[in-house]
């Protein structure tokens, strides 16, 4: 778990710290807003892309040589940005480093799910999201800042952190290919198990990413948008790790769809609050964000531990890949849907819109899923 922690703390950094300032880059080379968006948007599409495929190539190629080399492919084009902020160049290197994150994160939580026990999995998956959580937590808006004030060479030097992650990823593969072969032969993964906990994944992702890619926009502080994203991030990294200690004891189900609601009710505080473009409700669109931040956070948990108890060891892979297309799939579907709703109406509206979409998933959290039988080999 130690080594598995360093190299998702460096994988996570660099994505963080790129996050918000690769579209910014596109902007200083010239871009429109149609421009900078799609920096992320391409980054996401390959990411989305690359994890259908990662768990072939883990049986290809092995755990180890597929992981350092993701991480390389996360890091290294980061550096590269300094050549150029010409869009097109800006827009290849985010497809480079879409590839990377793809594997990171199918690779990531598979390998949290092979090494600890089931009725410790929850624990290990909450310091697993935390590690990733509080990357986001400083770099989401910090880098903005040092980009602007300091240069964009701090953070694209930031952004090459995960290439010294590459050893750790190296070390990480000798552990799992040391690791007892799963017994059970051939058959495929029980995908349509897998549909629902993704679904619940996607709509609270879908939140998720409307807020990190709009608040600025909808604020109409500068100082309420770094405090809200802030509250944001800490929130939903709390309930990540928190969540997984009370899943161990009571079991994930159950918690499930109180959190649904709760993403529900946090999204229609923030579209009262910015209802007015020029005067958003301080303490309201605060509370929003911070209610939101727990349901992202401890659905990111839950979700994870559904999708893993409907599969055996051998499917880990498969599994791992299809949450994080979920959670992947919601965050670019966020930043464009709601762009789209809010150009046509208001961020008022789109934000209802969003409510509206994390509620239409409820009768998916009230129906339980189907864990594996309890005897089945692993």
């Amino acid at each position: 778990m130690r080594t598995l922690l360093t190299m998702t703390l460096l994988g996570f950094a660099g994505y963080a710290a790129l996050l918000p300032v690769a579209p910014l880059w596109a902007v200083h080379g010239g871009a429109d807003e149609a421009g900078a968006g799609l920096v992320n948007g391409i980054f996401m599409l390959v990411t989305v892309l690359t994890q259908l495929v990662v768990p072939a190539a883990l049986r290809r190629f092995g755990w180890g040589a597929v992981m350092a080399t993701g991480m390389l492919a996360l890091g290294v084009p980061s550096l590269l940005h300094l050549l150029s902020d010409d869009l097109g160049i800006t827009l290849g290197l985010s497809a480079l480093r879409g590839t990377g994150f793809g594997v990171l994160t199918v690779t990531g939580s598979a390998v949290v799910a092979d090494l600890v026990p089931a009725a410790q999995r929850g624990r290990a998956v909450g310091v697993y999201g935390l590690a990733i959580a509080s990357t986001q937590v400083g770099l989401l808006p910090a880098a903005p800042w040092l980009a602007e004030n300091i240069g964009f060479g701090v953070v694209f030097a930031l952004g090459a952190v995960p290439v010294l992650g590459a050893p750790a990823a190296l070390a990480l593969g000798r552990v799992v290919h040391s690791r007892p072969a799963p017994e059970e032969q051939g058959g495929r993964a029980p995908y349509g198990q897998l549909i629902r906990p993704m679904l619940l994944l996607l709509a609270v992702t879908l939140a998720g990413g409307a807020l990190i890619t709009f608040t600025a926009q909808m604020s109409s502080s500068t100082t309420l948008t770094v405090i809200g994203l802030a509250l944001f991030s800490s929130t939903a990294a709390l309930a990540r790790w928190r969540m997984g200690a009370l899943a161990d004891r009571s079991g994930p189900e159950r918690f499930v769809w109180p959190l649904v609601v709760l993403s529900a009710v946090g999204m229609v505080l923030i579209a009262w609050a910015v209802g007015d473009p020029s005067a958003t409700v301080a303490a309201t669109l605060l509370v929003g964000m911070a209610v939101v931040g727990v349901s992202y956070g401890g659905l990111q948990n839950l979700t994870m531990l559904i999708t893993f108890a409907a599969v055996t060891r051998r499917h880990y892979s498969q599994a791992s890949a299809v949450w994080n297309i979920g959670f992947d799939a919601g965050t670019g579907l966020g930043s464009v849907l709601v762009g789209l709703v809010a150009a046509g109406t208001s961020f008022g509206t789109a934000m209802m819109v969003v409510a509206g979409t994390c509620l239409a998933t409820l009768p998916l959290a009230l129906v339980r899923g189907r864990p594996r039988a309890a005897g089945a080999r692993r």
